[in-house]
């Protein structure tokens, strides 16, 4: 089976727990997972099957959607319910008007430094060995994009809040930080992952589902095919003997593509397809002459 499928992702699972159960629940080895979700967190996690593996590295997951719950009052080492609190701090003088002040300071480009507790390496080991073992390593701050942020609900202390964000983004570290610019800390409780780029919490699937619908037999129905997860890509549609030559890794001629967009600008990634399926990920080498390069053939 080729394809990708979206699961919701239960709580208290790895993401990495997650492609062995969907490893079972198809009955194939080739399965890889697009963006990792903490443990404690629920939601969109797109799962990659046999030669959509390949196409991973080309999906347009820049933005990404979540929901989310802070519990204000207390700052944890993992910044997370998962954690250990570490400070407290008297959230009884917030305001509605103070979270808005914050959000206002917390949307567009901002630099975040990633946490300790993250699956970032140094030396070869992820952030979050180290911090176990009571290891504090300098990081670099990064930045990131919040798109958009939205109070949506708040019952003291809690404060639920919708965020749209660039990829790389830590929700937990962004409750963090707007804890401390409130003055008196705050840790998420609750993190659901709502869209990544084109993948979308109403078309996911819980494993309980996606098991029984790989019993009935009726598992193609979930599956998005490479061919339409690739579809921010322009789409060169080859000829039969274009799609030959493809499938031999050779590059197809411009009279060999049905159809040639103009202004294809080197450097470009576009895709190749063949009847809606998809044939290979190439890039744009020279602007003139449309000429392409091979990035990743698909069988």
């Amino acid at each position: 089976m080729n394809g990708f499928i979206v699961v919701d992702k239960p709580p208290g699972m790895t993401s990495h727990d997650v492609v062995n159960v969907v490893r079972r629940i198809v009955g194939q080895k080739r399965v890889g997972h697009t963006g990792t979700l903490d443990p404690f967190a629920t939601g969109v996690l797109p799962m990659a099957l046999g030669e959509a593996t390949k196409a991973i590295p080309f999906l347009d997951e820049a933005c990404k959607e979540y929901r989310a719950i802070m519990m204000l009052g207390e700052t944890t080492d993992t910044q997370d319910c998962t954690g250990i609190a570490v400070a407290h701090g008297d959230w009884r003088n917030i305001t509605p008007d103070d979270l808005n002040r914050v959000v206002d300071l917390f949307t567009g480009r901002i630099s975040q430094l990633p946490p300790m507790f993250s699956a970032l390496k140094h030396n070869g080991v992820p952030l979050y060995k180290l911090a176990r073992r009571g290891e504090e390593i300098i990081r670099k701050p990064r930045e990131i994009e919040v798109i958009s942020l939205v109070i949506d609900r708040i019952d003291f202390p809690r404060v639920a809040f919708t965020v749209r964000c660039s990829r790389g983004t830590y929700v937990r570290t962004l409750a963090h930080d707007m804890g401390g610019e409130l003055g008196c800390g705050a840790h998420l409780v609750q993190l659901q992952r709502t869209a990544s780029g084109p993948f979308q919490l109403k078309g996911a699937l819980s494993l309980e589902r996606l098991a029984s619908l790989a019993q009935s037999g009726g598992m193609d129905a979930a599956v998005i095919s490479a061919y339409a997860a690739l579809n921010h890509l322009i789409d060169l549609e080859a000829s039969e003997s274009g799609r030959e030559k493809v499938a031999h890794g050779i590059v197809p001629q411009p009279d060999e593509i049905t159809i040639l967009p103009e202004a294809l600008s080197p450097g470009k990634l576009v895709r190749i397809s063949f009847e809606k399926r998809l044939l290979a990920v190439a890039e744009v080498v020279q602007e003139a002459n449309h000429l392409l390069k091979l990035v990743r053939v698909f069988n």
